[in-house]
């Protein structure tokens, strides 16, 4: 070979190493965009492409010096460190990117930040600095293992498949609808991934060989593996938490400082907990209690805790002699529910079950708090007793008492006047407390308003205090949070003791059925706040002015109560003090639930749709390989038969790798099919015809396309194949053909040639 024919076959090699790492950083490009579904987007965005391309920069520098490639990855870690030291540890380093003991203590510290924001969170995250610290460190270090393993290893599928399982780690953490236009851009970045691979080795004969077969096959599986995963295997992971609560108040997984909306706007919607009681109706569930409205923002009440192992923790009741109260019990088992506060229905009176942390009960609002424990894989049973009074009883009552707090009556000096005024027009007909907050629930339930997580935001009153209730009853467009305080604040306008709770709706009902009792499931969307205004004699009182959420509070008259006043569990279709129903439905017949779910048991067991399901797409999974090796085989041979030779000695190639046999790069044509026909039994006249098909294609100067030869050497590898197939025990010809090796490794490379030699 002449030197110009040397130089240019340098300059060719040099050309494909090029283009091969900007298709890595295209294809890393690729997996890191549905990063910004997680993540706000920021500069950790700008600083890991960054660092990707100086990495592959490094490692395509130190390579056209011909360093081995320990030492190409060396340099490309050494990139690393130092970037990340300069970016995020400089204040600890030696002239700013030496690590020192400094820098390696405070490692740990933003890792375990990062994990803490990840775990507490809901997505989109915001990007801290030990967040980003994480983001761009993977992407370094992913960056470093896809460079060394197509370019060094040379197996760009193998690297191909790392990248797609990193793009669907988000979809995992984020569930969300199928972004078309990123699968699409990602399969492009691999297909030109895995073609500048093939264009970027010096061998002629191998180039020409990966031109025509693996291409499209390769393809084709990476699809086939990413919508498998993404469509089947996905669904049947453990879900994400979405947290119920972003985290800000006292509690990771119940904001109890009414910043709800961010928190109810999330897309994703997860399972916090299940329910089944043993009364009527399914109740609401309360985490604890705001009272004290200070600076526009409503505060959690603060109250000591008594141990749930003292006699009577909960207290006394606040219903007098001649109210009506039911005795119920509640099993709450948390799904996913990261809180300090265990939801309970109200008032609860006993609860045992609670096992990990210190937790007590708070006689002042009848919840349950931890000062050291969380919710999460808890599952508890709690005693209520609801007061059900008549309509003639609640009527008879004022909203006073002298048992609550000076902080339920407390106002800001400078609230608007447009709340107070509001408040004494809505309720100018009434006559009772009872009938003054029936009309306001009423009007707020009424056509003019609107529930909507979308207007808060877009007319700037997202909060709770005194200035978004105003603009808020301006707009009269908002989501509970605008509807409680907007209450609260009216009644006490009004003179009347009043409170928010934070807790859940009473959840969806279920198939399923415990003890004869229907399983509701509470989503982590169904995070709910209400009012409560306190009655003499009574106790607190929950309504419900959200429009189009839960069930208006109202109480039946004496003589529509049957078994008065002997039945306290006689179901009262509308006699609560507590709001019974999710939804716009007027209530929830446990008893019809019961029996639906009494006769779904007796009709059917399990549904087998689901186990199918799995079962299927698992037989999918396990057969991929076959149906991939499958393609590509048929592929090569169609490619052998319109005279590409190079198509059918790489199928004799990838048979071998399959069995078992090594295809060392430093091996001629001619010394590798002998070693087939002496050692493997393959046909000597069949390797013959492949080894004078690929040297006629190789060294030819006509260039050696004949349609006579392809069909010779097609069916030439088709008969070493078999032969092959044939030479190894059972248990190995159905490892080669429902698990080939050769889909990862490459005829030449380092694992193909030190492939186990297997006789005959």
């Amino acid at each position: 070979m002449s030197s110009a024919e040397t130089a240019a076959r340098i300059a060719r090699g040099r050309g494909g190493e090029r283009l091969l790492t900007i298709s890595i950083l295209a294809a890393l490009l690729a997996a890191l965009l549905p990063v910004v579904r997680v993540i706000d987007p920021g500069w950790w965005l700008i600083g890991a492409l960054l660092l990707a391309t100086m990495v592959l920069a490094a490692g395509y520098s130190a390579r056209r010096y011909r360093l081995p490639a320990v030492a190409v990855t060396l340099i490309e870690a050494a990139v690393w460190v130092v970037f990340m030291t300069l970016v995020f540890l400089r204040d600890t380093a030696l002239l700013w990117v030496i690590p020192t003991l400094d820098t390696l203590r405070a490692v740990p510290l933003l890792v375990g930040s990062a994990m803490e924001q990840i775990a507490v969170g809901a997505a989109p995250l915001e990007p801290t600095l030990s967040l980003a610290f994480v983001v761009v460190g993977a992407m370094g270090l992913l960056t470093i293992i896809v460079d060394h393993v197509a370019v060094t290893a040379r197996m760009p599928l193998l690297a191909s498949v790392g990248i797609v399982a990193v793009s669907l780690i988000p979809a995992i953490a984020a569930p969300s609808d199928v972004d078309v236009v990123g699968f699409v851009f990602l399969a492009m970045t691999i297909l030109f991934l895995i073609r500048s691979e093939t264009r970027s080795r010096e061998k002629p004969m191998e180039r020409e060989a990966e031109r025509t077969a693996g291409v499209p096959a390769t393809a084709l599986g990476i699809g086939a593996i990413a919508i498998v995963v993404a469509v089947v295997a996905t669904p049947v992971l453990p879900q994400p938490g979405a947290r119920a609560g972003s985290g800000i108040g006292p509690g990771p997984g119940i904001d109890a400082t009414l910043q709800l909306g961010d928190d109810l706007r999330r897309p994703q919607d997860a399972e916090v907990l299940r329910l089944r009681t043993n009364a009527p109706s399914i109740p609401y569930l309360r985490a604890t209690t705001l009272s004290r409205f200070e600076g526009g923002v409503w505060e959690p009440d603060r109250a000591q805790t008594i141990s749930l192992a003292a006699e009577s923790p909960f207290g006394a009741i606040d219903a007098e002699d001649g109210i009506r109260v039911a005795d119920y019990t509640a099993n709450v088992e948390v799904i996913n529910l990261d809180s300090p506060w265990a939801p309970v229905p109200y008032p609860a009176v006993g609860l045992s079950g609670l096992n990990a942390g210190l937790w007590g009960a708070v006689p002042y609002n009848h919840t349950v708090a931890s000062t050291s424990g969380s919710t999460q894989g808890q599952s508890y049973e709690v005693a209520y007793a609801p007061a059900r009074p008549s309509l003639e009883q609640v009527r008879a009552t004022t909203a006073v008492g002298s048992q609550v707090r000076d902080e339920t009556t407390e106002l800001p000096t400078d609230i608007p006047p447009l709340i107070g005024e509001l408040a004494l027009q809505v309720t100018a007909d009434a006559t009772t407390d009872y009938d003054r907050l029936t009309a306001l629930q009423r009007w707020f339930r009424g056509g003019d308003f609107k529930y909507s997580l979308d207007a808060p935001v877009e007319e700037g009153f997202d909060g709770s205090g005194a200035e978004a209730v105003a603009r808020f009853l301006e707009v009269r467009e908002g989501y509970c949070v605008h509807f409680a305080s907007a209450f609260a604040l009216m009644a006490r306008t009004l003179h009347m003791p009043s409170r928010i709770v934070v807790g859940y709706l009473p959840g969806t009902p279920t198939t399923e059925s415990i003890d004869g009792q229907p399983v509701f499931t509470v989503y982590s969307s169904q995070l709910h706040a209400w009012p409560e205004v306190y009655f003499d004699g009574i106790g607190w009182i929950a309504f419900e002015p959200t429009s189009g959420l839960g069930v208006p509070t109202t109480f039946s008259s004496d003589a529509a109560l049957p078994g008065q006043p002997t039945d306290p569990d006689a179901a009262t279709p509308q006699s609560s003090a507590t709001p019974t129903a999710p939804g716009d439905r007027a209530r929830i017949d446990l008893e019809e639930e019961r029996q639906k779910a009494a006769s779904a048991a007796s009709q059917t067991g399990l549904d087998p749709l689901p186990i199918l399901g799995v079962v299927m797409a698992l037989v999918v999974l396990l057969a991929l390989p076959f149906l991939l090796r499958e393609l590509r085989r048929r592929q090569q041979d169609a490619a052998a038969r319109s005279g590409d030779a190079a198509a059918a000695w790489q199928s004799v190639q990838e048979a071998a790798i399959d069995v078992g046999i090594s295809v060392p790069a430093s091996e001629t044509p001619r010394a590798f099919a002998r070693r087939l026909v002496e050692q493997h039994g393959a046909p000597a006249s069949d390797m013959s015809t492949a080894v004078l098909a690929i040297e006629r294609a190789s060294y030819s100067r006509a260039g050696a396309r004949s349609q006579w030869m392809g069909d010779a050497a097609a069916d030439a590898a088709s008969a070493v194949r078999s032969a092959l197939l044939a030479s190894v025990p059972p248990s190995r010809r159905i490892l080669a053909l429902v698990a080939p090796r050769s889909l990862i490794i490459r005829p030449g490379s380092v694992y193909a040639g030190t492939a186990p030699v297997r006789a005959r």
